[in-house]
């Protein structure tokens, strides 16, 4: 397609402005708690996080990260919770794919906020869902005490991860610990309920209560060394496996442990000979409108995401703002169901607009997905959809009966299902596409996503007017000035909230990823869906009535 016009390059710019903008946040987080507290990390001789990670995995093979944006913005603590205070990367040690999990002793010490447990929770879901091995890499001085009451007691709280512990554990997948810094109280299950738990000498330490609380407590004297160090947990209680002399030592030990893992069942995901596709990739930039309410055709889109740029589409010519075919990614045998987002012309000659979810496209894409999990082929959904079709011949035409059948594909469906959030994903049509509450694989969206109940501007009148009928009721009055104000005021606050910064931030999304890295994120996340065969039968009783 390379048109050069206008209109594409005002999109590239707007759209590598965007790109641009995510690289330097990207950037800003990974380096955690800041240059003073790396330089105390390494006066103990200890690798940060980050460094830790990358001295695991293999250099020459791809990884992805889970949760980069997590927490951003959230907490008002003096230099906030980069990362949520943890790094969760998916990538391959000796050529087996993992998942790392590692504590930032540069945020608050590794202590845990609320966003850490979600994050941690999100990680081990994904080793759940995927039998993936997952390695803890352990150095947290535990709980920050002054958000305890929003961490500690409920069920998708600190303690949901020692439950997973000991599920993942009965599930027979492989979990590997390394305790490399503090490991105090509850959080001090979490390495000992994996299935191997290493400790490093001198920096390593794992107690129930450190030594001023045992001072405090039963009157005792002691170091935390002599308490819970490497030498007492190695050679007396027998707590931990193994110690090491420093951190590269364990994590050499480690590489180790997985090179000689056996291998196990997959789930059988067709795969050939990977092929880039046809058309340039980097044409996106200049695809995606700058303005979301601008009609774009997603064909375009889709045949710079897929091999050979080939796509076998289902029913073309039916339920038209939905596009439903299979394709390859990266030799991966894929489904696609993605909006169209131009104005198409239904099978009775009407118009309908692009991002629209109508009856016949919500039937189209509920038979597609059945069709996938009979033949075994995982999902990929690219959303950028505004809703249902609303109005009275909607209604009465039955659209809550047809968009209740996609949402029961949808939920029913048993092969992987990915979400990538392209553009807009308002109200009941971000759950019909697979959107977070449906448990998709991996869920990413593009800088350009918006994620929200409704548009911006639709909600910010709404709203403006149920708060001027409330001051009303109240016997105030209220202007034509003072009304813009308000819907100045009230738009700007929802549209913050539409960021995808503010989804990434939430883990409503696993990343926010340069639209170039798509093809790499699917492709790793069917290859570790393909580690978990599938035993549950897709449900297609809705689909059928």
């Amino acid at each position: 397609m390379k048109k050069i016009d206008i209109e594409f390059n005002t999109n590239e710019d707007f759209n590598k402005t965007l790109l641009s903008k995510l690289k330097s946040k990207l950037e800003e987080v990974h380096d955690g708690g800041g240059k003073k507290n790396a330089e105390k990390q390494k006066a103990k001789n200890k690798m940060l996080a980050r460094e830790r990670i990358a001295y695991l995995l293999d250099k020459d093979k791809p990884q992805i990260e889970i949760g980069a944006l997590a927490a951003d913005g959230m907490y008002e603590t003096e230099g906030g919770c980069p990362s949520a205070g943890v790094v969760v990367i998916i990538g391959y040690i000796t050529g087996r794919q993992c998942i790392v999990v590692a504590n930032d002793a540069t945020v608050k010490a590794g202590a845990w906020f609320p966003m850490t447990a979600k994050k941690n929770l999100r990680a081990q879901e994904i080793s759940i869902e995927n039998k993936l091995p997952i390695i803890y890499l352990v150095d947290s001085a535990g709980v920050y005490l002054p958000m305890q009451d929003e961490i500690f007691p409920d069920k998708e709280h600190f303690g949901r991860i020692f439950r997973n512990n000991a599920v993942m554990s009965s599930m027979g997948i492989i979990q590997i610990a390394a305790i490399m810094g503090s490991c105090v109280a509850g959080g001090a299950y979490l390495p000992i309920m994996s299935d191997e738990a290493l400790i490093v000498d001198k920096t390593g330490s794992v107690f129930l209560a450190g030594s001023y609380l045992v001072k405090s407590a039963i009157g005792e004297d002691i170091d935390n060394e002599t308490l819970g160090g490497a030498s007492t947990h190695s050679e007396i209680s027998g707590v931990t496996d193994n110690k090491f002399p420093d951190d590269a030592s364990c994590l050499d030990y480690i590489k180790r442990l997985i090179e000689k893992t056996g291998h196990f069942e997959n789930a059988g995901f067709d795969r050939r000979e990977p092929q880039p596709p046809k058309k340039d990739a980097k044409d996106i930039f200049g695809i995606i409108p700058s303005d979301a309410g601008k009609q774009y055709d997603m064909y375009e889109v889709i045949q710079r995401l897929i091999d050979n740029s080939e796509f076998d589409e289902y029913k073309a010519k039916y339920g038209q703002t939905i596009i439903c075919g299979t394709a390859r990614i990266d030799g991966w045998a894929i489904g696609i169901v993605a909006n169209q987002r131009k104005v198409v012309k239904s099978k009775k000659g009407e118009m309908q607009f692009g991002g629209v979810v109508y009856s016949d496209s919500a039937d189209k894409a509920a038979r597609f997905i059945m069709n996938c999990n009979q033949r075994k082929i995982p999902i990929l959904f690219l959303q950028d959809v505004t809703g249902f079709m609303v109005g009275s011949r909607s209604e009465h035409g039955g659209i809550i009966k047809d968009g209740a059948k996609m949402v029961n594909a949808v939920a029913n469906s048993v092969v992987p299902k990915f979400t990538v959030v392209i553009g807009n994903s308002y109200g009941a049509g971000n759950y019909a596409m697979c959107g977070k509450a449906y448990d998709p694989r991996l869920i990413i969206a593009w800088p350009s996503a918006q994620i929200a109940v409704m548009g911006g501007t639709q909600a910010g009148k709404t709203l403006l007017q149920i708060h001027v009928s409330t001051m009303k009721t109240q016997g105030k009055q209220v202007n034509k000035e003072h009304e813009q104000e308000l819907l100045n005021e009230i738009t700007e606050r929802y549209q913050r909230q539409t960021s995808p910064y503010y989804a990434a931030a939430r883990l409503w999304v696993d990343a926010i990823i340069d639209p170039m890295e798509t093809r790499k994120w699917i492709s790793m996340g069917i290859e570790m869906a393909n580690h978990s065969p599938i035993i549950k039968q897709f449900n297609v009783g809705l689909i059928q009535t």
